[in-house]
């Protein structure tokens, strides 16, 4: 259903940091970079998603936040733990989520600016 998503943050090398750490656990990376931008993906050129500097970034409220598929239960788990060492904040640690289905195995982070993703495996 979606193409691409951009969020925006107030620092670009602190917002690359933390996603190269917890999207890299993910088997993702940086597809490209500019001044203004980082884009992540599998594919050169082709952002699945994209950091777009702004001064003025606000993260959506409580109720949004991004969910990435995790090849395995060692990815969730390093997605979390890579992202704790360069600025993250713990939104729920790594383990299953019985009320979301009996083989959800998921991790939450807040990034540097506010924005609130996950890691699952549910399989």
């Amino acid at each position: 259903m979606l193409h691409h998503i951009s969020l925006p943050v107030r620092d670009l090398v602190h917002s690359g940091a933390f996603y190269d750490a917890a999207l890299g656990a993910l088997g993702y990376r940086r597809v490209f970079e500019d001044d203004d931008a980082i884009g992540y993906g599998v594919e050169d050129e082709k952002d699945l998603l994209c950091l777009k500097l702004n001064s003025d970034a606000h993260a959506a409220s409580a109720g949004f936040h991004l969910a990435f598929s995790a090849p395995d239960k060692t990815a969730v788990d390093h997605f979390h733990n890579n992202a704790l060492t360069v600025g993250g904040s713990d939104n729920g640690a790594p383990g299953l989520r019985p009320d979301y289905g009996a083989s959800y195995y998921a991790a939450f982070l807040i990034d540097p600016d506010g924005h609130r993703i996950e890691a699952v495996i549910n399989r």
